[in-house]
């Protein structure tokens, strides 16, 4: 018996820790195949030009990319050219889905892409962020990281009149918070969404956007160093989060009518930025009182679970972790296991929620922020 539980001990460990090849294929390109085509998926933090995941000559006029040790799990991904600007699309110019694939064993996923988003004249997008929302600076000082960043601030409707301090909520990713004209795939609207929901319940709130750093976006949203297929991620998210609470953070105090406590302080992101969100919450829990963990990519630095076992505050902390059921089985069970951690402290308020049809996409994040919201401000 002893022998039969020992073997079944080493196969489930075996089935866990299973790595396998997944070899794409593309086999036709209706326009531009001469182009540098690149694979963005789940898989490398959708990043659109990733060296590691360039297409290559694969006999003919088949190009391809072999992504080595990739855990069992569900993966989603979308070629581009470079930008996700110049990403795939139907012959007619509509989005198409994110391409999913499941492994279990290795894989060989031959595709076509069928024309490019760029090909096709777009209307110009609309500025759409509400009268609350000021751009504060469009190059503030990130002395930490010797660069500058535009950061946005989202005032209550009566901010101008009232007399009162408020809560703080900073966000990553400004430039998709407020604004259609500068959100890579679509907005939050969180403007709108306060708008309605601070009428509704007078639970007013300033948000802070910071705008993410391009192609430093990884880098700082990354607290550990990682490396993404052979490719070294050299992380800036500590010196990230020093000047979110060293030299942000103290300007805004200083600036507007805020309340300073960590008990009315607060930080929120989507993916990586959900990682670096994470991070800063449990590095400086006399600084943030609560976090919004959207989609959060915990597969890049699993240190931070030891974090998590390790995180301990005498005041209370409160965790919204949401993840969409389309995103992979690997995005989920990271995300719980989060949380589970999470869950078994004391002084801590844990939400969490899984949307059987959410995908890794701001329309879903935008769905859910007013639920966020309304659970943070209760």
């Amino acid at each position: 018996m002893k022998k039969i539980l020992f073997f079944l001990f080493i196969l489930f460990h075996v089935i866990a820790n299973a790595q396998y090849n997944v070899r794409i294929v593309v086999t036709n390109i209706a326009t531009r195949p001469n182009d540098d085509i690149y694979v963005s998926g789940n898989f490398n933090s959708w990043n659109p030009k990733d060296e590691n995941y360039k297409l290559k000559p694969f006999g003919g006029s088949r190009k391809g990319v072999v992504i080595k040790d990739l855990p069992a799990g569900t993966y989603a991904f979308k070629f581009t050219r470079g930008d996700f600007g110049k990403v795939e699309c139907t012959a007619d110019g509509r989005d198409i889905s994110d391409r999913v694939i499941d492994v279990t064993t290795d894989v060989v996923q031959e595709c076509s892409i069928e024309g490019w988003k760029d090909d096709y004249p777009v209307k110009p997008k609309k500025y759409t962020a509400s009268p609350q929302v000021k751009i504060m600076d469009t190059a503030f000082k990130i002395p930490q990281l010797n660069r500058t960043r535009r950061i946005w601030v989202y005032l209550p409707k009566g901010y101008a009149t009232a007399s009162k301090n408020y809560p703080v909520l900073y966000m990553q990713d400004g430039q998709n918070l407020f604004n259609e004209q500068t959100a890579f795939a679509g907005e939050w609207g969180v403007d709108e969404c306060l708008d309605t929901l601070q009428k509704q319940t007078g639970k007013e709130c300033i948000v802070v956007g910071i705008d993410n750093g391009g192609d430093k976006r990884i880098n700082e949203y990354a607290p550990y160093d990682f490396t993404n297929n052979g490719n070294l991620i050299k992380a800036e998210g500590k010196q990230y989060v020093e000047f979110l609470v060293h030299t942000l953070k103290p300007y805004i105090d200083a600036k507007y009518r805020t309340q300073k406590s960590a008990e009315h302080t607060f930080i929120a992101g989507s993916s990586i930025g959900a990682v670096i969100s994470m991070y800063a919450e449990m590095q400086y829990p006399q600084v943030f009182g609560g976090a919004g963990i959207f989609s959060p990519a915990f597969w890049a630095v699993p240190q931070l679970f030891d974090d998590a076992e390790k995180f301990n505050n005498a005041n209370m902390h409160k965790f919204y972790f949401y993840c969409g059921g389309k995103e992979g089985v690997n995005t989920l069970a990271d995300m719980n296991k989060m949380a589970d951690i999470i869950e078994r402290k004391t002084n801590y308020s844990v939400r969490r929620v899984n949307n059987p049809s959410g995908e890794h996409k701001e329309i879903y994040w935008r769905e859910e922020f007013a639920e966020f919201y309304i659970w943070l401000m209760q």
